[in-house]
Formats: C-alpha cells, sequence, structure tokens
C-alpha cells in the first residue's frame, strides 16, 4: 500500500519548479499584495493588532501596509486574514478555495526571520499552491459541499509544505510537518458572510508557519497523517479512492500556471462571477428598465452555487455569498464597488429586485470543455412584464483562467491598493525577485 504522506514529501523536497512557475508566482504575489494593500483598516484587522499588543512577542515581522512588526506566528495570522479580508484574493478551481493568501504570509514569516533567495521563495510558493492544488482534487468535491472549507482544511498543510521547502527541510522532517498541519485542519463554510470567514485563512497560515517551526525544532508526531483508516484523506475525503491524484505527473506542469490562478476585480465569492458577467451582457444586449422585470432565473448545474450559502442576505457582507444579491446589484448598478460588501443592510431598491430572483438546477444542459471551474456555468434569464425574455450564459468569467486578467490590469489593481510610491516598489521588488540575493527589498517594500 502506498505511504501517501511520504510519497508527498519526498516529492516536495526535491521539487524545481520551473520559470513558467516562476512567472506565475510573481502575478500571485502582486495580485495577493494588492488585494491585501485594499483591505487594510479593517474592523477585525484593528482587533487583532490589539490582540497582539496584549499578547506581546518578538515583533520582526512586518504587518502588511501597517508600518508596523509583529511576532512570526501573528504576523502569519494577520497577512493571512488580511488578504482574505475583502474576498479579493485569488482563487484555484483544483482547490476549490483560496492558495495564495495562506502560503505566501506563512512564507513571509519563514522569509522575515531567515536568509533565502527570492527565486527559492518563488519556489516553495509554488510547491504550496501544487500541494493544495491536489489536495483538493484528492480530497473530493463532497468536502466542500458537506460544509468544509477548503481553504482552510487544506491551506495549512500546503503552507507547511512551501515553508519545509523554503527551508531546505528533509522529506523525512516534511512528513513530520504535513503530521502537524493536518492534525489542526478545520474551517466550516456556515462561516461564510461574518468576519470568521477570512479568518480562516489566516488561521491555516498561521498553522503551516507552527508547524515547520516546530518540527524544525525537532518536535515529533505522526509520519503517516494522511494515510489509513484515520488519516486526513480518509477523515475528510468522500471515500473515493482519489489518493493518485496527489501524486501523479508530479511536475510535468505546475498548478501555479495549468489551469493557474483566478484572479478578481470584485469583492465577493467567485462563484458568483459567472452571474454578474452574464448580468453585463444582458444590459448590453436591450434597455429595459427595472420595474419592467417580472421574474429573474438563475440556472445552475447540480450543486453549482454551493458555495452561494445566502439566498436572503441582510447585509453586504452576506450578501457577497449571494447570488440574488449579486445579480439585482448588478442590474441595478452595473457594477460592484466595496461600499456595496459592508455591515450595512442591503438597500430596499435592490432588496425588491432580490425578492424576483430563484434558483434553478439542469442537469441535462452540457457544460462546455472551456468552463471554469470545470463542469460549471451560469444562466442568467429575465423575464418581462410584455413577455420577452433576456438570456445569457457564462461558462468562464473574466479572470478566470479562460479569460485572465492581464499583468497590466493586475499592476492597475496594486496601483488602486496603495500611494504611487509603495506600488512603484512593490512592482521591482515582485518582478526583480527571482534574481534576488534575499527578500530584503520585497520585505521592506511591503510595510
Amino acid at each position: 500500500m502506498t505511504n501517501w504522506t511520504a510519497t508527498l514529501a519526498n516529492l516536495v523536497a526535491h521539487s524545481l519548479p520551473n520559470d513558467v512557475a516562476i512567472a506565475s508566482a510573481k502575478k500571485g504575489l502582486l495580485d495577493y499584495l494588492a488585494s491585501s494593500l485594499t483591505a487594510n483598516q479593517t474592523e477585525t484587522g484593528t482587533l487583532l493588532m490589539r490582540w497582539f499588543d496584549e499578547e506581546g512577542g518578538h515583533a520582526e515581522v512586518p504587518l502588511i501596509g501597517m508600518h508596523k512588526n509583529a511576532s512570526a506566528r501573528q504576523a502569519a495570522l494577520y497577512n493571512g486574514y488580511l488578504g482574505h479580508a475583502l474576498d479579493l484574493d485569488d482563487v484555484h478551481t483544483d482547490v476549490r478555495g483560496h492558495p495564495s493568501t495562506v502560503i505566501l504570509p506563512a512564507l513571509l514569516s519563514v522569509a522575515s526571520t531567515g536568509s533565502f533567495s527570492g527565486r527559492r521563495f518563488l519556489e516553495a510558493y509554488a510547491i504550496g499552491v501544487e500541494v493544495m492544488a491536489r489536495l483538493g482534487l484528492t480530497i473530493g468535491a463532497q468536502h466542500y459541499t458537506r460544509g468544509w472549507h477548503n481553504t482552510a482544511t487544506l491551506g495549512g498543510i500546503a503552507a507547511a509544505c512551501a515553508c519545509s521547502y523554503l527551508q531546505r527541510f528533509s522529506a523525512e522532517k516534511i512528513e513530520l510537518a504535513i503530521g502537524l498541519a493536518a492534525t489542526q485542519s478545520s474551517g466550516m463554510r456556515n462561516q461564510f458572510g461574518t468576519e470568521v470567514k477570512p479568518l480562516h485563512a489566516g488561521f491555516a497560515a498561521e498553522q503551516g508557519y507552527v508547524a515547520s517551526k516546530l518540527t524544525g525544532l525537532g518536535l515529533i508526531g505522526s509520519r503517516r497523517t494522511l494515510d489509513g483508516e484515520n488519516g486526513f484523506l480518509s477523515l475528510y475525503g468522500d471515500g473515493t479512492d482519489y489518493a493518485d491524484a496527489l501524486t501523479s505527473d508530479w511536475g510535468d506542469s505546475w498548478k501555479i500556471s495549468k489551469p493557474g490562478l483566478w484572479f478578481k476585480l470584485y469583492s465577493f465569492c467567485s462563484a458568483a462571477f459567472h452571474a454578474a458577467d452574464a448580468c453585463h451582457e444582458l444590459l448590453s444586449q436591450d434597455t429595459f428598465i427595472l420595474e419592467d422585470i417580472q421574474k429573474i432565473e438563475v440556472i445552475y448545474p447540480p450543486k453549482g452555487d454551493a458555495a452561494l450559502i445566502h439566498t436572503h442576505p441582510q447585509t453586504g457582507d452576506e450578501g457577497r455569498f449571494s447570488v440574488e444579491y449579486i445579480v439585482a446589484l448588478f442590474l441595478t448598478n452595473r457594477t460592484a464597488s466595496l461600499s456595496d460588501f459592508t455591515h450595512e443592510a442591503i438597500p430596499s431598491s435592490i432588496r425588491q429586485l432580490m425578492n424576483k430572483v430563484t434558483r434553478q438546477y439542469d442537469a441535462t444542459i452540457k457544460p462546455s470543455p472551456h468552463a471554469v471551474p470545470k463542469g460549471r456555468f451560469t444562466i442568467v434569464r429575465v423575464h418581462l412584464e410584455n413577455g420577452n425574455i433576456l438570456e445569457s450564459r457564462v461558462d468562464a468569467p473574466l479572470g478566470s483562467t479562460d479569460k485572465p486578467l492581464s499583468m497590466d490590469q493586475l499592476e492597475q489593481k496594486l496601483d488602486d491598493s496603495c500611494s504611487e510610491e509603495q506600488a512603484v516598489q512593490i512592482k521591482q521588488a515582485v518582478h526583480g525577485l527571482d534574481k534576488a540575493a534575499t527578500l530584503s527589498e520585497l520585505i521592506e517594500a511591503v510595510r
């Protein structure tokens, strides 16, 4: 019987991501920093910093954009939370979650307290994404639909592997780090739409950092945590033997590049991006006024809306995970801004249109081979009072791997998130990172 923990650890220890993966990693790093800097000054972030001040510790790792340091463990928690605070950070379809906001904060905490090259840092990031994506494929779709949040449950293991690679741990040590991270795995989707949801990313980043730190200091635990009846894959999986997906064809291509990261321009769940793009298309098809709308149907494949847990959201925060809100918002305002996703109650004008939205499921509709995620689509069908029906179908929304954002668009996202001076410093540091002997320029820029 295959020892999957040992097999994965050995692959992580002896991997060498190629130049294509490194180029993708630079894009992911830029996007993560843009998402984090956009989220500065959140209420939960202020709460965390107050806790860190009370707790104390050796302040040696920057809290992104805050001109303030914290301990390495605290910074992993804070920087992980911050990247996911607005749900503006990247997505990977194999993960069914958000890899960069877990892996990069853990790596920054390790890198800020040691001496590593920029190339090694980017390689470690690519390997972390590889592990998290393969875990997502291995664990099966029911893990998510049962209510687990993959960002949280898979992220700690991926971050531990990335940190272990950065520090050149042996395969045997990586087995131990995987085990310590796996035993901490948790995170429930019923927290979507609350302040706890982005903390899932912070907790996972902290777990990954702590797992590598304690393993490096000599802590000994199980070296077969993924395996067997009581192992991670059995406990969290759906009973199907997908374990070969964990390691097969490792290194033939890298998940950070193929299928790649999905970068977001809007601050809501990526599962609603198809519907947002469909609304844009409908508005360009015909001129109609909201009062003419009789009803709106949003059609998915079965379980295609699992992440959108709120059908009757009360606030903009809950609306991040509600297709009813996103459709009503885009048909009313033609776009979305950060101010639409706060603790404030949803305006009555949008709520009235939300009440006309219903979800439908159709297993007979054939998914497109170019669909992102695979097998998914969203159809928005608007019925007007005069009997006319307007319809738009989206299989791959803007920003997804089939319709990726350009480097210019990613850099504009960064430009919009911080001062011109800081944006220039970050872009210079990131673009030259694979040639940098240390990460000092990057670490200074993110302050």
